[in-house]
């Protein structure tokens, strides 16, 4: 009965160890998967050189953007990343142009619906005024632009108005100002 011992220990303690070797190799095979799948994830899928992109609703053209190169991520809330710079031209319903956006780059969210533009961000409206500021937010969902950080609009006739911050519908038509001051141009002097 001894010798039987001997004979399943030789055969156990050797297949012990061989699975033994073999689960530690799946783990270090699983950790390496998961570092290589994260690396992965934030690669890009997809970078395009010289991009042109028609926004249009029912057959009508809205806008249109232009940007030197667009990268897109594809993670679970995939965005577009345009490095170089972008401009954003709108159109009213004659296809006449209404507005401009430029910033030396930008990100887009595909399921928020969101723009995001940053560095030297400057925006004109059919009523000629220039709005810059270091960002401008495009909310197509609520149909809205605002920014969090300081904006500075230079109106048609040469007033300045400087605000905080600023939210304004997206044809830029109906700004509103947080804690703003200004400068103004009077052509009428008061009467006494």
């Amino acid at each position: 009965m001894h010798s039987r011992v001997k004979q399943v220990s030789a055969f156990f303690l050797p297949a012990l160890l061989l699975s033994m070797l073999l689960l530690g190799a799946c783990e270090n095979d699983l950790k390496k998967i998961q570092e290589i799948s994260a690396k992965l994830v934030s690669q890009p899928i997809d970078t395009t050189r010289g991009v042109e992109v028609i926004y249009s609703d029912s057959a009508i053209v809205k806008g249109k953007m232009l940007t030197p190169l667009l990268i897109h991520y594809a993670v679970a809330k995939s965005y577009y990343i345009m490095p170089k710079g972008v401009k954003v031209i709108f159109y009213d319903k004659n296809t006449t142009e209404s507005g401009t956006i430029v910033s030396d780059s930008a990100v887009q969210r595909d399921k928020e619906q969101l723009t995001e533009f940053y560095k030297n961000v400057v925006a004109t409206n059919a009523q000629g005024e220039t709005f810059k500021s270091d960002e401008l937010i495009w909310d197509q969902v609520k149909q809205i632009i605002y920014s969090n950080k300081p904006v500075q609009v230079t109106t048609s006739d040469g007033n300045v108005i400087n605000g905080i911050n600023f939210k304004s519908d997206d044809k830029l038509s109906h700004p509103k100002f947080g804690a703003s001051t200004g400068i103004f141009n009077v052509t009428d002097m008061p009467t006494q």
